[in-house]
């Protein structure tokens, strides 16, 4: 049987996929009781992560969608190499850095190609093949159970792993941005990852197109003002932007 957060997530992605759902029906299901749904309904609902109905619930607008690798290659993809090209210039010969697993970083993987003494820790499978041929760049892997949907390692190898480094920056991609949440993942344990990949870095740059702004995955990473350099496109939402410069956050645009 799942545990409580497990069956939230489920619910969450159940109702995703078919706009709309009624507690008898979430009961079966997952085998529990209605009074146990309701609960979990109405804590999904607070945190916005769905809409409360009677009876049941709705999918909410603001929370983005999970995609496959697959998918995600195909979306604003000439916006994520301008991203990758300014994360780039960010980094500096002969730093320690760790790359989050995702398609954007995997974009930032390829614009390091040319960097010397660089040493990139990454839990993204395909972040890592994109740095086999570079030659000035050391490449180390988390370790952990590949999920491999996103195509990413995580869990307590992972996080024990990063645990014994010191790193210069870490840069995470964005499942989802809000102004209330921060910044969110899908995958709880994933978030937890890159929570101690940010307690490992001394700077946290996050990485993410426009699209993102206003949607919530199901997992907290960050509070927005624990963050120190955003790159992102000028599609970046004016409240948005007033609320990263109030926080003291870096804010590097470029073109959408």
């Amino acid at each position: 049987m799942l545990n409580t957060i497990e069956r939230r997530h489920e619910i969450v992605q159940l109702i995703a996929t078919k706009g709309k759902v009624t507690v008898p029906e979430l009961a079966a299901h997952f085998s529990v009781s209605t009074v146990t749904i309701r609960s979990d309904l109405n804590e999904l609902d607070q945190r916005g992560l769905i809409v409360r109905a009677h009876g049941g619930a709705m999918a909410s607008s603001r929370l983005s969608k999970e995609l496959s690798v697959n998918e995600k290659h195909d979306a604003n993809q000439a916006v994520k190499q301008r991203l990758a090209v300014a994360v780039a210039k960010l980094i500096e010969d002969g730093e320690s850095i760790i790359l989050d697993s995702g398609t954007t970083t995997e974009e930032v993987a390829k614009s390091l190609a040319q960097h010397q003494n660089l040493v990139v820790m990454t839990n993204g499978l395909n972040v890592a093949q994109q740095l086999v041929s570079a030659d000035g760049v050391e490449v180390r892997m988390t370790g952990g159970t590949l999920r491999k949907k996103s195509l990413s390692f995580y869990g307590r190898q992972a996080e024990s792993n990063l645990q014994q480094f010191h790193f210069d920056k870490v840069v995470l991609g964005v499942d989802g941005l809000d102004l209330e949440l921060g910044i969110t993942t899908h995958f709880e344990y994933e978030a937890h990852l890159n929570r101690v990949m940010c307690e490992a870095a001394r700077t946290v740059i996050a990485v993410t197109d426009s699209s993102k702004f206003a949607r919530r995955g199901l997992h907290k990473i960050l509070a927005l003002d624990e963050l120190d350099i955003l790159v992102t496109d000028h599609g970046l939402p004016e409240d948005y932007r007033q609320a990263f410069t109030q926080a003291g956050v870096r804010l590097i645009l470029v073109e959408q």
